[in-house]
């Protein structure tokens, strides 16, 4: 079948679904404590889509040509029985991969795994236990997330990527240590640029390191040759067999290849991480509409979608509310 294309000429091809909006970490780039504190008002249980719910949107989703599926979150391995969902939609012919920060992995990886779970991406932002704790405000270790990753290995749910969030005097001096920890192992660690998702962490430009910069710090001590892929990230390929990634959303945006939608927990549709609003799905779902009523819908949304904003950050308010990272799932 031929792709659904948005206004821009942009096929829908992936699609991120978010289980949970809670997370056992506190990253200051994306939950900071002061704001997500333990008073916040999280989803309340009956706010957010059932598995049922997810499998049939997913579905529908397929129908109109996806065929790579994420679970994220918040922090999706929060959600209970979540291998009863990946065994639901491992029925359809679809990746179903998982972003996760990984400290539950050593407990859920083999039923993950045998439900039909492809692969993971992991987040570590340093190797250094000090600044890993600095980050994430969260009371774990790195090596509770090298355990959580060691144990997705062994079960098969790999080539696993490492997302890296680099921020200005806060972990770029960790860039080629995590190169270096994982250059050995069919691991491929990927560094994004610290980007303006939401509106509550303070963001600023002199704190994003640049594509440019990153690919300097590591080509000083590591060649680096460019890979021939379309992908949100740009790849490189090491001497000794290793993969480097760059996502450089501020820098050198890639809207015009963007072909991801984005469901919220609460089942709203979003057509870009930085989106404002979203499209609530759940609703109409509840609201007994058909199948082919709500494909209509999702057809109609898509093909209207002009969202490029990272193209044109110049040019936005920069008091312009953004959806939480942690609510619409990185």
């Amino acid at each position: 079948m031929q792709p659904l294309l948005d206004s821009l000429g942009r096929p829908l091809l992936d699609l991120r679904v978010s289980v949970t909006d809670r997370c056992n970490f506190r990253c200051t780039y994306c939950m900071p404590r002061n704001i997500f504190g333990k008073d916040f008002p999280f989803l309340e249980k009956e706010m957010i889509m059932s598995f049922e719910e997810i499998d049939r949107i997913v579905k529908i989703f397929v129908a109109l040509g996806v065929r790579k599926v994420r679970l994220t979150g918040g922090e999706p391995l929060l959600r209970r029985n979540l291998p009863n969902l990946i065994s639901m939609l491992s029925m359809m012919e679809i990746e179903i991969a998982l972003t996760t920060n990984g400290v539950l992995l050593p407990r859920y990886a083999p039923a993950l795994s045998a439900a039909g779970l492809d692969r993971v991406t992991v987040s570590l932002d340093a190797i250094d236990e000090a600044t890993f704790a600095s980050i994430t405000d969260s009371g774990h270790t790195v090596a509770a997330v090298m355990a959580g990753i060691e144990a997705a290995e062994s079960v098969g749910l790999g080539p696993i990527k490492i997302n890296t969030v680099v921020k200005r005097n806060t972990n770029e001096n960790e860039i080629f240590d995590l190169v270096t920890r994982f250059s050995n192992r069919d691991v491929a660690v990927r560094f994004i640029e610290y980007m303006d998702v939401g509106s509550t962490n303070g963001w600023k430009m002199d704190e994003v390191v640049p594509a440019r910069e990153i690919r300097e710090i590591i080509g000083a001590r590591e060649p680096l040759t460019p890979e021939n892929k379309n992908e949100v990230a740009k790849m490189y390929s090491l001497d000794d067999g290793g993969k480097v990634g760059i996502i450089s959303s501020v820098t050198e945006p890639f809207c015009s290849n963007c072909s991801r939608a984005r469901i919220s927990a609460d089942g709203r549709l979003y057509p870009c991480l930085f989106s404002s609003k979203g499209l609530d799905l759940l609703s109409l779902m509840r609201s007994g509409v058909s199948d082919s009523d709500l494909q209509g819908v999702i057809e109609n949304f898509w093909s209207n979608r002009d969202d490029r904003y990272s193209e044109n950050r110049s040019h936005h308010n920069s008091n312009r509310h953004r959806i939480e990272m942690s609510y619409i799932g990185g």
